[in-house]
C-alpha cells in the first residue's frame, strides 16, 4: 500500500510546479550519474580485457622459475612429474639472458629467450608476427625473432636473409665483463618481426633454445624457466598448487596474474578510484531528491494528518514517503541502465568512439559488459536513496499537521 502512495503522489498534480521540476531534476541526475557509471565502468572491463588477451598471448598460463639464481638443472624425474601433473597440456623449457644487438653503429640491449619446439604451444607469439616468419634456426645456424621495436632500433630487415646481425651475450666463466673475454658474440639472421605491444616490442627476442644454452655455457638440463599451458583455464590456480607440491620449495611457480600482479592491481584501483568519482554524481542527485520530498511533505501535510486521523501510524507514513524516493531512484535507475546498456551495444556493433592517434592496437574504445556492473550500481543507488530519503521521511512521520492549518 505505502507504494502504492508513492505512486500516485508522483503521478498527482502539486499546487507548485516547482516541486515536480525538483523531482524530475533528481530523476533525471539518477539517470545520467547511472548511465555513467555503468558506460565507464564497462569500458574499463574492456581495456582490462584487451591487455589480458595481450598479456595471454605473451605470457604462459603458468611459470616455473628457480627460487634463487638465475638458471636450474631439472632432472628426468622431475619432468615427467611436470609432464604427468593433472591439467598439465604442453611445457615448453626456456632460457633467457639480456643480451645486445648490433647492425652496424646502430645497437640495442634486449632480453633474449631461447625457445624449444613446444613454445608455439604454450605462446601464441607467432600469431602476432607482421613481417618475416616464425623461424628461430639451429643452435649451429640461429635465427632471431625481435619486436617492431628492436626492429626499428637497429633497422633489421626481417626478409632480408644476407643481413647478419652480431649478437653478444655474457662470458658465465669470464671473471669481469670488462674483460675482453666478458663476452660471447655470434652472427644471427633475423627472420620475425612480432608486434603485441609496445611493452614486449621493445624489450624481448626470441631464437632456439640449443643455441642459447650454447652461448651461455649450460648443460643441456639447465633452463631459466619453465613454461606450462593448461588444459582449462579454470584449473590454473589448482595445477599451479599440485605443481608447487611436486617441485617444492626450490622452485617458484606463478600463474599469469602473479607473473604481473603489479599491472593488473593498478588497473583494479583505477577502476575503482572511478567509481568512487562518478558516485558523486549520485551524491549530488540525492540533495535533489532531498529537496523535492521535503516540498513533498510540506504539500501533502493535510493528507498526512488525514491517514494519521484514520489510525496510520508514524512508520506508515515514514514508509510512504521513503517509497516516494525509490520510485524516483527507480525510474531514473530504470532510464539510466537502459540508456547505458544501448550505448554500450551500439560500441560494441558499430564502434563509433574512435581512439585518438594511430599507434593502439585497436581504433576503438572497447567495451565489455558485466552483469555484476549493473547490480553493483543498482545497489549504490539503493542505499543512496535511502540516506537521501531517511531525513525527510522521518520529518514527515515525526511532525504533527493539523487539518485545520
Amino acid at each position: 500500500m505505502k507504494f502504492l502512495f508513492a505512486w500516485r503522489y508522483f503521478k498527482s498534480k502539486k499546487t507548485t510546479n516547482a516541486i515536480n521540476i525538483i523531482a524530475w531534476i533528481s530523476v533525471l541526475a539518477i539517470a545520467v550519474g547511472t548511465a555513467a557509471l555503468v558506460i565507464v565502468l564497462s569500458v574499463f572491463n574492456g581495456f582490462e580485457d584487451l591487455v589480458k588477451t595481450l598479456y595471454g598471448d605473451f605470457y604462459a598460463d603458468i611459470k616455473v622459475a628457480p627460487a634463487t639464481g638465475k638458471f636450474f638443472s631439472i632432472t628426468d624425474k622431475q619432468f615427467t612429474q611436470i609432464n604427468k601433473t593433472a591439467g598439465v597440456a604442453h611445457i615448453s623449457m626456456v632460457v633467457e639472458e639480456k643480451a645486445v644487438l648490433v647492425n652496424g653503429d646502430y645497437q640495442t640491449i634486449l632480453f633474449l629467450k631461447g625457445v624449444d619446439s613446444a613454445y608455439k604451444d604454450v605462446n601464441k607469439l607467432q600469431d602476432h608476427i607482421v613481417r618475416g616468419k616464425y623461424e628461430m634456426g639451429t643452435a649451429a645456424e640461429p635465427a632471431v625473432v625481435i619486436g617492431v621495436g628492436i626492429e626499428n632500433a637497429v633497422g633489421a630487415d626481417p626478409e632480408s636473409l644476407s643481413t647478419e646481425l652480431a649478437l653478444y651475450l655474457p662470458n658465465r666463466k669470464a671473471n669481469s665483463l670488462a674483460s675482453l673475454d666478458g663476452l660471447h658474440s655470434f652472427n644471427v639472421n633475423v627472420r620475425g618481426t612480432f608486434m603485441v605491444q609496445q611493452e614486449f616490442d621493445n624489450k624481448y627476442a626470441f631464437t632456439n633454445l640449443g643455441f642459447m644454452q650454447y652461448m651461455l655455457d649450460l648443460q643441456s638440463n639447465q633452463y631459466s624457466a619453465i613454461e606450462v599451458s593448461v588444459n582449462n583455464p579454470r584449473d590454473i590456480d589448482k595445477v599451479k598448487k599440485q605443481l608447487q607440491q611436486a617441485l617444492g620449495q626450490n622452485f617458484v611457480v606463478q600463474t599469469r596474474l602473479e607473473q604481473n600482479q603489479g599491472l593488473f592491481t593498478v588497473m583494479q584501483m583505477e577502476k575503482w578510484v572511478i567509481y568512487g568519482i562518478l558516485s558523486l554524481i549520485l551524491i549530488v542527485a540525492a540533495f535533489n531528491m532531498i529537496g523535492a520530498l521535503t516540498m513533498l511533505v510540506l504539500e501533502k501535510q493535510k493528507d498526512i494528518a488525514v491517514l494519521k486521523a484514520m489510525g496510520a501510524n508514524n512508520n506508515l507514513i515514514q514508509q510512504i514517503f521513503l517509497g516516494e524516493g525509490f520510485v524516483l531512484a527507480g525510474i531514473g535507475t530504470g532510464a539510466g541502465l537502459i540508456l547505458a546498456f544501448l550505448v554500450c551495444w551500439v560500441q560494441l556493433k558499430f564502434k563509433l568512439v574512435k581512439l585518438e592517434g594511430g599507434s593502439f592496437i585497436i581504433d576503438y574504445y572497447p567495451v565489455k559488459m558485466l552483469a555484476t556492473d549493473f547490480l553493483l550500481v543498482m545497489c549504490t543507488i539503493a542505499l543512496v536513496t535511502i540516506l537521501a530519503a531517511w531525513l525527510p521521511s522521518r520529518k514527515a512521520a515525526m511532525q504533527e499537521f493539523s487539518l485545520k492549518s
